[in-house]
């Protein structure tokens, strides 16, 4: 059962994902069927942004208090409401109704986002639990790569709007179909949680749930290590955004026409990190090697964003290609470390509510960066938009490297293992605030 739940998440984090990228890989296109600024064409991107902000607290609330169903749903509810609402939005003078659909839309990404750390706790055991999150994310990311894929091939680049207009109504009415069936099947099937939890971790953070959920946050923003990887998650994450929204206009820039391998960039730039987000859930469950291991991935998404943004002006498609899933490999390779690593941080928190805290800090920069590479690029170009990303990655990499690793949810576990007979593995000098414990015990 626990595999089926995973799944159909997997599927309705995959469908909001696609829904906010599909614009922004055609951006020069959408721009000319709707007659406006590049602007308005990143805004349609960064109300996914604006509204996790304002959302974050009822949202997380809801995921804490009503439990996974009832947020899956409400989330698919919004997710198909928006995605109808663009179908009607196929005409040049319906800018702002296609705006209302992705508003909508966006009510229902602020609802998934903070679920998977807290499906794979509910439903997974402790040597599962770090592949099980990884899975949930790659759901998001392999909505984005087919964002990146299929509206290109869906919306050609010509030049009758009334031709365009067609192509972008079967573009919706596909999506539209889609959110409605996976709207149903989470009603018909998903629940909230397993009969028992399956590890003593979870059975103990059960037992914690009446504490306040504003007496949570304000824990969480005054553990040090936890807000060194708020700034941190934030910055890259933010970074990730913002590349994914103006990757049309960096490619377009140096490779004129080229909107269909800028959609295979795109679909490169996302599959590598699938692969890498994969591959660390299942080393994390191996090694528990949490600090190093995104330190590591930090630091190799600083190179390669470095070498991207230096052979960018080459003109060669093809290095073009590696360059790209290159940073993709570890920068959404970096996306269920994070995650884990925020919920054993914070633990024994609400899982939701430390993921709600690092997606918001996402948001927030993602949107302070879109505004501000977009000016760059336009101003200065590609080149100096992407060095202005990379100063910034460079801080967040020297903010990762100071967090201290503090894993409260393994040790956990390895304590009520050492209570039934088993080997303890952590030394036992560590020992959770004495705050929390008071607070959750």
């Amino acid at each position: 059962r626990r595999w089926l739940m995973l799944l159909l998440f997997f599927t309705v984090s995959m469908s909001n994902a696609y829904q906010w990228i599909q614009y922004g890989i055609i951006s020069n296109i959408i721009m000319k069927f709707y007659a406006v600024e590049a602007v308005a064409v990143d805004m349609i991107s960064m109300v996914y942004m604006i509204f996790y902000i304002l959302l974050i607290v009822p949202s997380s609330w809801l995921l804490e208090k009503k439990g996974m169903r009832v947020t899956l749903i409400s989330a698919c509810v919004f997710n198909s409401a928006g995605a109808w609402i663009k179908v009607a939005s196929a005409r040049p003078d319906l800018y702002w109704v296609t705006l209302l659909g992705q508003c909508v839309c966006a009510i229902g990404q602020v609802l998934i986002l903070g679920i998977p750390p807290r499906l794979a706790a509910v439903w997974f055991g402790q040597n599962e639990v770090s592949s099980a999150c990884s899975i949930g994310v790659i759901g998001n990311q392999l909505g984005c790569a087919i964002g990146f894929l299929v509206p290109p091939l869906l919306v050609p680049n010509v030049d009758h709007r009334d031709v365009l207009g067609n192509h972008l109504r079967l573009m919706f009415y596909t999506t539209a179909g889609v959110t409605t069936a996976l709207l149903v099947l989470v009603v018909v099937v998903f629940q909230k949680e397993p009969p028992s939890p399956p590890t003593l971790a979870q059975a103990k953070q059960v037992l914690s749930e009446g504490s306040s959920y504003s007496s949570s946050l304000l824990r969480l923003l005054q553990n040090r290590a936890f807000a060194l990887l708020l700034l941190s998650y934030g910055i890259l994450v933010g970074a990730s955004y913002t590349i994914s929204t103006l990757l049309n206009r960096l490619i377009i820039h140096f490779y004129p026409g080229e909107e269909k391998n800028a959609g295979r960039t795109g679909l490169t730039f996302i599959l590598t990190g699938i692969v890498a987000s994969l591959l660390c859930g299942l080393w994390l469950d191996r090694s528990k090697t949490f600090k190093q291991t995104t330190f590591a991935m930090y630091l190799l998404t600083l190179v390669g964003m470095l070498v991207f943004t230096f052979t960018l002006d080459r003109g060669h498609l093809w290095l073009l290609f590696i360059t790209t899933g290159i940073v993709g490999l570890f920068m959404f390779g970096y996306l269920p470390l994070g995650f884990e690593y925020g919920v054993e941080l914070s633990y024994p928190e609400a899982e939701g509510t430390s993921s709600g805290l690092l997606n918001c800090s996402a948001q927030v920069f993602g949107i302070i960066f879109i505004f501000s590479e977009g000016s760059v690029i336009d101003r200065w170009g590609p080149l100096a938009g992407n060095i202005f990303l990379s100063c910034f990655l460079l801080i967040g990499t020297v903010t990762s490297g100071l967090i201290k690793s503090e894993l409260w949810r393994q040790k956990a576990n390895l304590e009520n293992s050492l209570a039934t007979g088993k080997r303890q593995l952590l030394p036992e000098n560590q020992h959770p605030p004495a705050k929390s414990k008071e607070d959750h015990l």
